[in-house]
């Protein structure tokens, strides 16, 4: 079963030919003459946090709602040091992963070790396997913006100390252990979610 999900602040829009089995407290929409904008637009007027379109081919229905948005490719990492703990940063009052934009001219896997080393001034040792992708969706003037994000599995050697890029609103950047992920957990995006149980640091139940 193909399943898109498109995080929306705390709204989750479910794309799929099913409903997944831990989603709750779902509204269904209508397929037919679904548009985005408006639903956008009348989001804060609904009640529930999570939605769900159900297609025959969601791949397709997903591949015309793109055509709403201007798209913007990004890219970040799930880094695991020696010890077998991994990195993560504090931003905006939040848990998150090192990511950030795709550069003209720039491959996803490359802005992915490229985001992480300047906003945590590590060096990657090695850039593995893509993780899982996340689309998360905001607006600027007279636009609605879709960014793809496309998550990398990343180590380096040893435990390096970390350098959070200020410039960049991090405050803090930390490696922590599988069993210390409680307060990520309790203060994090959706979409990091999603990152965490592509990379087997949480269950899949949310």
């Amino acid at each position: 079963m193909k399943t898109y999900r498109i995080y929306i602040n705390d709204n989750t829009l479910i794309i799929a030919d099913k409903l997944p089995d831990e989603a709750e407290n779902v509204q269904q929409l209508e397929e037919k003459d679904f548009n985005f904008k408006s639903f956008y637009e009348n989001l804060g007027k609904l009640s529930a946090t999570q939605y769900a379109l159900i297609s025959d081919d969601p791949k397709a229905l997903f591949k015309e709602l793109k055509k709403s948005f201007t798209i913007i490719k990004a890219a970040g990492g799930l880094v695991q040091n020696a010890k077998g703990d991994y990195l993560f940063i504090f931003r905006n009052k939040k848990w998150d992963l090192p990511k950030g934009k795709v550069e003209k001219g720039e491959g996803m896997k490359e802005a992915g070790l490229r985001e992480v080393e300047e906003e945590c001034g590590v060096k990657i040792h090695k850039n593995g396997e893509k993780l899982c992708k996340t689309y998360h969706v905001y607006d600027l003037p007279n636009k609605l913006v879709l960014k793809k994000t496309n998550w990398y599995s990343m180590t380096v050697k040893g435990v390096p100390k970390l350098i959070p890029q200020k410039e960049e609103g991090i405050t803090k950047a930390e490696w922590l252990s599988g069993a210390d992920l409680k307060p990520v957990v309790k203060n994090t995006y959706p979409s990091i979610m999603d990152v965490l149980k592509a990379g087997n640091l949480i269950k899949e139940k949310v």
